[in-house]
């Protein structure tokens, strides 16, 4: 009923996998560094299934949490986010697992959860400083796709403990935008900055909406000068999206693409950190207060709002998976609603 099969890694290293099969049970398997520990693991396991006392839940009693944590980072997440986002989930897990590690699954209850979410929120854990809603809410998410995997996949568990944890209210979210005066200052620093990137980052960015990570990644294969549109590859969501450039920007790149680096095919060859504090330099020099880079993201999707560009126009340019995210830009194209009910009652006349 037990097989133990020999395993040499990639880099060398030899383990042992045990495999247990029997009718009307799902099969059991687990590797090793030694066979030693194979053999015993596999006697303990028959002998329990031999008493008909091995059932998914002694998986909760035998795998701490700690263990849950570490297999879904190294074989789950590498494959399903990627660069930052991956990094970021990382953290957050890693986190969890300082938390909770020497935990037994079974031992993992709702009330613990929200017992260390609300420590995390008042800043009694290593951060040492408050937590926004967001925060605990991010957090909460990236250890319930762990437990969603164990629950679904593995069968160590029979429910996800955070399903049963209550979520902190969120902010619509931060809008602040560039006024016509403001927009024009900036750009007229950022021409005469030291950054040769600069002017064509934030113009970009004015006109697309892209984030920075999409920005700094493009490619100029990605970049249809003839068409007026551009490809983003990686995008946060993981979803190629095209955007279409017009006006200056595309009169821009099309100059640029006469001259491009010899080493690289970024359309923004010189770097995102000398961009980067050029950028913080330009703002000052402008006089422009609360601003940070993101903010040209939400610049475009506001002056999109004004254009009267519905929400799901909006979406579609900024690559947003649902209308909820384009909400807080609706009552900008109240500008546009008035416009469009002016011009219809002069043509009517009434």
């Amino acid at each position: 009923m037990a097989t133990i099969e020999k395993r040499k890694g990639a880099d060398g290293a030899t383990t042992y996998r045990a495999r247990i099969r029997k009718r009307g049970y799902p099969e059991y398997t687990e590797t090793f560094s030694r066979k030693t520990d194979a053999e015993a693991w596999a006697k303990q396991i028959e002998a329990d299934l031999q008493r008909g006392r091995y059932l998914p839940s002694n998986d909760a009693r035998r795998r701490t949490f700690g263990e849950m944590i570490d297999r879904y980072v190294n074989d789950v997440l590498p494959h399903k986010a990627r660069n930052r986002t991956a990094d970021k989930v990382k953290v957050q897990l890693e986190w969890w697992r300082e938390q909770l590690g020497p935990y037994a699954l079974i031992a993992i209850t709702p009330a613990v959860i929200s017992d260390h979410k609300a420590k995390l929120l008042a800043g009694m854990t290593r951060y040492r400083r408050p937590r926004s809603p967001q925060t605990g809410n991010r957090y909460l998410a990236a250890l319930s796709a762990v437990f969603k995997v164990a629950v679904r996949e593995w069968h160590w568990l029979e429910s996800n403990p955070v399903s049963n944890v209550a979520r902190g209210s969120e902010s619509t979210g931060r809008v602040r935008w560039l006024d016509d005066a403001e927009r024009e200052r900036l750009l007229a620093e950022c021409a005469k900055g030291p950054s040769s990137d600069l002017y064509a980052v934030v113009l970009f960015a004015l006109s697309t909406g892209a984030r920075a990570g999409e920005i700094y990644g493009l490619r100029w294969p990605s970049v249809n000068l003839k068409d007026g549109r551009v490809v983003f590859e990686r995008t946060k969501n993981s979803e190629r999206r095209a955007v279409p450039i017009s006006g200056r920007c595309l009169e821009l790149f099309r100059e640029c693409s006469k001259v491009r680096h010899l080493e690289t095919d970024l359309v923004f060859a010189e770097g995102r950190a000398r961009t980067d504090r050029a950028f913080r330099a330009a703002i000052k020099a402008a006089e422009i207060a609360d601003f940070r880079f993101h903010d040209l993201r939400h610049s475009a999707a506001s002056y999109l709002a004004m254009s009267g560009a519905t929400t799901a126009e909006i979406a579609a340019v900024l690559g947003h998976k649902t209308l909820a995210m384009v909400k807080r830009y609706s009552h900008l194209g109240d500008l546009a609603t008035v416009g469009a009910v002016s011009r219809m009652v002069q043509k009517v006349g009434l």
